[in-house]
């Protein structure tokens, strides 16, 4: 890898932009896998650190027909979680430096592991006792709604609350059945546009309250530090010192809280001029991110590196090759030989050293 030319314009610092539930989809991410070689290392760790259900969790997300669906929290998150810390780890083996982090939801906690808050070991232990304290929630959902906070205040109930604020008019309602149907019903007749998100259990509202609670204690025995990045936060939207980094609460209490990420990106872009890059699927961070004034303006650019929609495997190739355009674009010399290894024949990538496990 080499250096940019004397008198190079440097390129903006990178931000990881890392989302939660709802961003999988099946097969996301395994045309990278066995092929990328830091991404596959780094994957291959998470699902050690997971223990036996780590081999589970891999064989279902490799496989056509799943044992678990990819929509159960037992699927999404551990996927999800896996797939954004393998391609941090990735970009910063191409010696593209990570400098702020901002998660939604689930995905704060890949950003503490990569800010140092937490290890891999610790963070695996808790997301499994996260996801099976999940279990004992009532069954429920999230839904997508085109409108402001004030246009939904009608239809809101002590259980069906705001679950996130993604942006303006971008908001997602959360609660248990059957109180979310009857709200859906409600904003239809009202010719208010929603659509059921992913999510099986009602996130970001009091129906999961009980079930974040369950985890403080666990919380409470793993060192927590303080960043050694930038950590920006959407659940208390703004960068997150030391003493909230050691806080065990502040870390249970996200996935019953509202996401704010409008707020959270809008602290992001305040403090300062990135290159965004989404890693997880989906791309819906990156949507948010492209419309806001600071990227509009050109202060800040956006990235990302996965697709919007399941696809074959070399669909995953295909969206990582335009983020490394746009890398080597903004000014970070990424190697020639990543090129080579994803636009080879599979084959010929198994030959230049790929895992074949």
């Amino acid at each position: 890898m080499g250096n940019p030319p004397p008198g190079a314009p440097r390129p903006r610092p990178v931000a990881l932009l890392l989302p939660g539930q709802g961003a999988q989809h099946s097969g996301m991410a395994v045309g990278l896998y066995d092929r990328e070689p830091a991404f596959t290392d780094a994957l291959d760790e998470w699902f050690a650190a997971l223990g036996a259900e780590g081999a589970r969790v891999r064989s279902d997300w490799l496989s056509e027909d799943p044992r678990v669906p990819i929509d159960e929290a037992t699927r999404a998150h551990p996927l999800l979680f896996g797939i954004e810390y393998a391609m941090g780890r990735m970009l910063q083996s191409w010696g593209v430096a990570i400098r702020a982090l901002l998660g939604h939801s689930a995905g704060e906690y890949v950003a503490a592991v990569h800010a140092g808050v937490l290890s891999l070991t610790d963070a695996a232990g808790l997301l499994l006792e996260r996801v099976a304290a999940f279990q004992t929630a009532r069954p429920g959902g999230m839904l997508a709604v085109v409108a402001t906070e004030e246009q939904v205040a009608p239809f809101l109930t002590d259980e069906v609350v705001v679950g996130a604020v993604n942006g303006p008019g971008q908001l997602l309602l959360a609660g248990p059945d059957p109180d979310l149907g009857a709200v859906e019903a409600a904003l239809h007749a009202a010719e208010i546009t929603c659509m059921p998100s992913k999510a099986r259990r009602g996130f970001h509202s009091p129906s999961v309250v009980e079930s974040c609670e369950a985890t403080v204690p666990a919380l409470s025995r793993v060192p927590l530090s303080a960043p050694r990045l930038e950590l920006f936060s959407s659940h208390v939207p703004g960068l997150v010192d030391a003493a909230r980094a050691r806080d065990p609460r502040f870390w249970a209490m996200i996935p019953a809280a509202p996401v704010l990420f409008g707020p959270g990106l809008d602290a992001l872009l305040n403090h300062g001029d990135y290159l965004l890059i989404e890693t997880g699927p989906g791309q819906g961070l990156a949507a948010l991110a492209r419309r806001h004034p600071r990227v509009i303006a050109g202060h800040s650019a956006v990235l990302a590196l996965l697709g919007h929609k399941p696809g074959p495997p070399e669909a995953d190739r295909k969206h990582l090759l335009r983020a490394v355009a746009g890398l080597v674009a903004e000014g970070y010399p990424v190697d020639a030989a990543v090129t080579e290894r994803l636009t080879q024949e599979p084959a010929a990538a198994v030959a230049a050293g790929a895992r074949t496990n």
